[in-house]
């Protein structure tokens, strides 16, 4: 593709079908319910890694719980809009330069990580 707005263009395709997927399986299947997948870090070490719980407060969401969502995993409600949007800047960085140039600024991703690490010692 050379002109990069069809890449953006393409890219939020894609991901708006992979989020109705993804919301389809959470909408009609309970993570609480034995058939979603077990964090393998909490399997192994017994602490809670970053993102457990985000498989019950999503499905908690879909179904307009957003209390049940929240107590789940609040760390969510930050992380899934700052994926998205480093997804479709890095997709995007031909058309935004400057745009690109910001997001990923090593002092902009060291806070993420920083953050998220955070979020996991303090849980």
């Amino acid at each position: 593709m050379k002109n990069p707005k069809y890449r953006v263009a393409a890219t939020v395709a894609v991901m708006l079908a992979v989020v109705a997927m993804f919301c389809w399986y959470y909408y009609t299947h309970d993570p609480s319910g034995g058939k979603a997948p077990r964090c393998l870090f909490k399997l192994i070490t017994g602490y809670e890694c970053p993102g457990c719980g985000s498989q019950r407060a999503f499905h908690s969401l879909l179904h307009g719980d957003i209390a049940a969502a929240w107590h789940y995993n609040p760390f969510v409600f930050f992380a899934v809009p700052t994926a998205i949007f480093y997804i479709i800047v890095e997709n995007g960085r031909e058309a935004w330069p400057r745009l690109h140039a910001r997001a990923v600024h090593p002092a902009i991703l060291t806070a993420i990580l920083l953050a998220i690490i955070a979020w996991w010692i303090f849980r």
